[in-house]
């Protein structure tokens, strides 16, 4: 018989997710065909020194609209060992609640300093940084009157793999509704940042945001 996989739930959810989920048992693609594939993503990255700092597009242009942030955490294998020299990608919507890509077509404000994207690389103890502004929460479905909570993406890309969550802030209204939240049940707390003290950092707000990939304490993935 031919290995199959999990079947995943489909919850209430916004189209594309909808789209992107299998109505099928997923089946192993065969080792023949597996061992021709080559990383997608080189082994070794480098990023611009400022890319780390969202709240401004360029280090000599004014700060964005709303309130700036600091998100710390580490990245961690199931076993504990520390993802060293992984790269993060980090997006997120603006103070106003509308991201700077071509397919938002919300009528909501842009904000000329806000690009919303940064990447930083973990160091040898797979701890990371960055600054971004607090983003906004947005309607997702106007047809059912949907909000999506504010929230900040994350992708980490290690070797060949790359996984993509989503950081949560704690007590949004809209995070009981969110269909991501609902899909991860008791999960959920696991993508929350834990608010801590800002310290000397130039910032109103400060979270840490571990991240685990694997196991039963796995961050959840989309």
């Amino acid at each position: 018989m031919t290995p199959k996989g999990r079947i995943l739930g489909i919850g209430p959810t916004d189209n594309t997710s909808d789209q992107r989920t299998p109505r099928q048992p997923l089946r192993r693609i065969p080792q023949t065909a597996r061992d021709s594939f080559v990383p997608v993503v080189p082994a070794r990255y480098a990023t611009n020194p400022h890319e780390w700092d969202m709240t401004r597009t360029a280090p000599d242009r004014p700060r964005a609209d709303g309130v700036p942030i600091e998100v710390t955490g580490t990245v961690r294998t199931q076993s504990g060992a520390p993802l060293r020299h992984a790269l993060l990608e980090i997006w997120s919507a603006n103070h106003y609640g509308r991201y700077r890509h071509i397919e938002d077509l919300s009528d909501i404000r842009l904000d000329e300093n806000h690009l919303g994207m940064g990447r930083v690389v973990t160091d040898e103890n797979g701890n990371y940084r960055f600054w971004a502004i607090s983003p906004g929460a947005y309607l997702a479905r106007p047809d059912i009157g949907r909000w999506r909570p504010k929230h900040i993406h994350l992708s980490v890309s290690g070797g060949s793999s790359r996984l993509i969550t989503q950081m949560y802030f704690p007590d949004e209204p809209n995070n009981a509704s969110d269909p991501m939240a609902i899909l991860m049940g008791d999960s959920f707390e696991r993508n929350i940042g834990r608010p801590r003290d800002v310290g000397a950092a130039d910032v109103e707000e400060a979270y840490d945001f571990d991240i685990v990939i694997g196991g039963r304490n796995a961050t959840y993935f989309e």
